[in-house]
């Protein structure tokens, strides 16, 4: 399944945030994937190009929580949701998500609500210019 991967590519700009080196060794990493679920709304085809879209819908304490949405020919195919752990992997312990970065997350926050109503405009937009779900 190449879902997860593409997933983890969509979050890059959520670890510039938090690692801006993205330096992968265990004194500077600093986020751990708790869980991760899809939802596979419709047929993905094999060889044609995705677009992945990637939310911030929540902030905790020490924790952020990620929608994320393949689209494929102006249709959303995949839906997943991911949680990510602000970690000391040296204590091997969470920490809490500092103000400094917590300032920068809350500029790309939106609600489920936002993106389904976005969704639903772009997918009604696309309607016509998809009549068939197949790619040519």
């Amino acid at each position: 399944n190449i879902i997860p991967a593409w997933f983890e590519t969509g979050r890059t700009e959520l670890y510039n945030i938090f690692n801006p080196t993205h330096e992968l060794t265990y004194k500077k990493w600093n986020l751990l994937l708790v869980h991760m679920d899809f939802n596979f709304i419709k047929q993905l085809y094999f060889g044609y190009n995705v677009e992945i879209r990637t939310y911030l819908i929540k902030i905790g304490k020490s924790s952020i929580t990620i929608q994320q949405e393949v689209w494929q020919n102006g249709i959303l195919r995949v839906t997943g949701k991911s949680i990510m752990l602000c970690y000391d992997y040296i204590k091997q312990e969470n920490k809490f998500i500092s103000e400094n970065i917590r300032n920068q997350l809350k500029k790309h926050l939106i609600t489920l609500e936002e993106i389904e109503e976005n969704n639903k405009i772009e997918m009604k937009n696309n309607k016509n210019r998809n009549k068939y779900d197949f790619i040519e």
